[in-house]
């Protein structure tokens, strides 16, 4: 009788624990789903309202790749569809071989009538091609710039002036010359406009020295900070390798500055955002590049799950911004002259602009093939970066 009391709550723990996986990964996993579904569709969408605008026919527009899960098609006959692996997706041209937008345009003269061939996206003229190229990566910045600007004019933006309360003993701040009370004005001559901005700031630098502009008493004077590298945890409580200097920051005379922005403030600053965003990105992976940033911090849909997960628990606000810096690096990433990208394509067309025609079909197929490798052997890299974060590797 008591083994089999205890097989039966031996099973009840077992279905709890296995109930308690079930509702962790859905934290996970639903706001993932949320977080692709959009910023995919956004810069999908990007693509197909240039093509349209132009005249191209469009015959797929799908979210993901792989199996259609569900699907319809519209009156122009395009087939909007979501499909099994969320790691991307796709709008397919009239006229394409494939979903990378591969064309061969003698081929394409020779089997469509010339009433066709007015939706070809090959035969479009050169900056036609260009634009609705470029119109995906300028959608994912366009809806960063919407959210920044709704959260700046309906939430507010925080310019509480940045005032160091303590300096702790032997840091970097102390060694160099920073000081309680000292008000932090620029780091790495970025405006610091909120306390919020200091640590963005000492994260985002790639130098081994960050240049420090502080006001002290009536007198404002540069100091130079070579940060620690310290193996810390985020406001998530993941594990990563932190820029610290060594100073606890206040409000200046303890009073929070939080405002809501008119529409032309709240513009500049969303403009602002997206472009230090942009810039310091590219920056971090110059480095990351050249040895000089930690490659560990690149990651992969398995960190972005686990992160939108971990995000969403703060709330909508949390998780709305985030997407914003999503749609920001999506944009960035398709931009990189990497074939099989925008940018590939970008790159095309610029060869094509400076020797008069477009680069052969066997040209063409051979930056593909390589366009490929290089993808493939990223998504290896953020993957393993992934999975040690989990700490499968540890």
């Amino acid at each position: 009788m008591f083994y089999l009391l205890d097989i039966g709550q031996n099973r009840l723990l077992s279905m709890n624990l296995n109930s308690f996986k079930t509702i962790i990964m859905l934290s996970y996993i639903l706001p993932f789903i949320v977080l692709i579904l959009v910023v995919v569709f956004i810069h999908e969408y990007g693509h197909y309202y240039f093509a349209k605008r132009y005249g191209v026919g469009v015959t797929d527009f799908s979210i993901g790749f792989g199996k259609e899960i569900f699907g319809w098609n519209d009156k122009s006959g395009t087939r909007w569809k979501i499909c099994w692996i969320p790691l991307g997706g796709y709008v397919k041209f009239f006229g394409d071989r494939n979903v990378f937008s591969q064309a061969d345009q003698e081929k394409i003269l020779k089997k469509y009538k010339e009433e066709d061939r007015q939706k070809l996206f090959v035969l479009k003229p050169l900056y036609q091609r260009v634009l609705i190229v470029f119109g995906g990566p300028l959608a994912n910045f366009v809806l960063a710039l919407f959210i920044f600007f709704s959260i700046y004019t309906f939430v507010g933006k925080d310019f509480t002036p940045a005032v160091i309360n303590e300096v702790q003993k032997n840091s970097p701040a102390m060694i160099g010359g920073l000081k309680q009370n000292d008000i932090i004005l620029e780091i790495d001559r970025n405006k610091v406009k909120s306390i919020m901005d200091v640590s963005k700031y000492i994260t985002m630098s790639t130098d081994d020295i960050i240049d420090f502009k502080v006001k002290r008493s009536y007198e404002e004077i540069i100091l130079k900070i070579k940060p620690d590298i310290v193996l810390s945890e985020d406001n998530l409580g993941n594990k990563i390798n932190k820029r610290m200097v060594g100073i606890k920051l206040g409000a200046y005379n303890n009073k929070i500055n939080h405002v809501k922005l008119g529409p032309a403030q709240a513009i500049y600053h969303a403009a602002n955002e997206v472009y230090y965003v942009s810039i310091s990105s590219l920056k971090y992976i110059g480095a990351m590049i050249f040895g000089k940033a930690d490659t560990s911090q690149l990651g992969g849909p398995i960190r972005i799950a686990k992160i939108s997960g971990q995000v969403a628990e703060f709330g909508v606000l949390a998780f709305i911004s985030m997407m914003a810096y999503i749609s920001i690096s999506l944009g960035l990433v398709n931009l990189f002259p990497i074939p099989l990208l925008d940018g590939g394509h970008l790159m095309f067309y610029a060869f094509e602009k400076v020797l008069g025609r477009p680069l052969s079909q066997k040209t063409q197929e051979g930056f593909f093939r390589i366009g490929m490798f290089m993808l493939l052997s990223l998504m290896f890299f953020t993957t393993f970066n992934d999975l040690k974060d989990l700490g499968l590797f540890n």
